[in-house]
């Protein structure tokens, strides 16, 4: 039903925010782990987020919604690695992950980036939250009016 569109879009967008602060979080948690199940230091993640799009209307309706401003919220596709920031290179001789010339490699993860990440993915839950009790809200006067 349309009525819970708004809904759901909201909802939508909640979860990808959930997953993105989960993922910041893992940054964070790791940013001083130098040495993985793979080898070497952890690799920051980032999250890939994408527009839903519903695969049961032809592209003319897709085209008429997305002109029209109509979505479908958001999804998570992948979960990927940063491979364009660089590791950080510390010396630390005592350090057991340290090379023959006493370097270490730290991760590329940076709390200064992860903490602006964290607020946004904050914020953006949080409008989503608001978005999901205005369309609620609106439901429930909507319903209201057709009992009086």
């Amino acid at each position: 039903m349309a009525i819970f569109t708004g809904m759901n879009v909201a909802a939508s967008g909640m979860t990808a925010e959930r997953l993105r602060t989960d993922v910041i979080a893992q940054n964070i948690a790791n940013a001083n782990t130098t040495r993985t199940a793979e080898g070497g230091p952890y690799t920051r993640k980032n999250v890939v987020l994408t527009e839903k799009v519903s695969h049961n209307y032809s592209f003319g309706t897709i085209l008429n919604q997305t002109i029209g401003g109509v979505t479908n919220g958001v999804k998570a596709t992948a979960i990927t690695k940063d491979t364009d920031t660089d590791y950080n290179l510390v010396y630390d001789p005592s350090h057991p992950d340290a090379d023959e010339y006493g370097y270490v490699l730290y991760p590329n993860v940076n709390i200064v980036t992860e903490m602006t990440d964290l607020i946004d993915a904050s914020r953006s839950y949080e409008a989503n939250a608001t978005a999901f009790e205005a369309s609620k809200n609106i439901a429930s006067r909507g319903l209201g009016l057709m009992e009086g």
